[in-house]
């Protein structure tokens, strides 16, 4: 077992995962508690270069089998050059988006099932899993008024609201599946109502885990 923790943030587009998870981490380094923040796709260079063919909009003839492989290959290496080693030397690892984005857009969203993707996750994380996820809820409607406002969009952005509603349905199964790592936050309320709701959770997390 690894002797840092691994914690990730989740939720549908729009629901301020990103914020909410920034904000946290630069709390907790104030704090001075040893803390790394990272996201996926992306954290490392190859990672990112992988992120950058994923979303670039102008890749619309992308099968979902092949998005959902390249999330896998980005989570992999990712994986195994920042997040493990980091937890090895008792980091805490903040990551914006973990294997459940997978499971939720790739799996329910596109339609491949979930446990075709998480067949390919498990080959690519083997067992090193989230000690804890915080799942930030916010409605469909809610989530796509906040991501068209902010503008800037990527080609997951840009699906149809069927897609979205989807991947919303998706996080509700990905949340029965691993209901004892889940900490759901209402995500419809203000920033600063939702980060300091998720920072007291996290420091809550952490001096259990001490």
């Amino acid at each position: 077992m690894h002797k840092g923790l691994f914690i990730t943030f989740e939720g549908n587009d729009g629901s301020g995962k990103t914020t909410i998870s920034k904000k946290v981490y630069e709390a907790l380094l104030e704090k001075s508690y040893p803390v790394i923040y990272t996201r996926e796709p992306g954290g490392i260079e190859i990672a990112e270069k992988i992120r950058t063919i994923i979303l670039d909009p102008n890749h619309t003839a992308m099968d979902a089998r092949c998005e959902a492989l390249l999330y896998a290959a980005s989570r992999r290496q990712h994986l195994i050059e920042k997040v493990l080693p980091a937890l090895e030397t008792g980091k805490i690892v903040l990551c914006d988006r973990f294997i459940d984005s997978s499971l939720a857009y790739q799996g329910i969203g596109r339609g491949i099932g979930i446990d075709e993707v998480l067949k390919i996750n498990q080959f690519a994380i083997e067992s090193y899993m989230p000690d804890a996820t915080f799942f930030l809820r916010v409605s469909l409607e809610t989530g796509m008024q906040r991501v068209n406002a902010r503008g800037n969009l990527d080609r997951m952005d840009l699906e149809a609201n069927d897609f979205h509603c989807r991947v919303s349905e998706g996080y509700e199964k990905v949340k029965e599946m691993f209901a004892e790592r889940m900490i759901e936050i209402d995500a419809e309320a203000d920033i600063e109502t939702v980060f300091r709701e998720t920072l007291v959770k996290c420091e809550e997390l952490i001096n259990a885990h001490e």
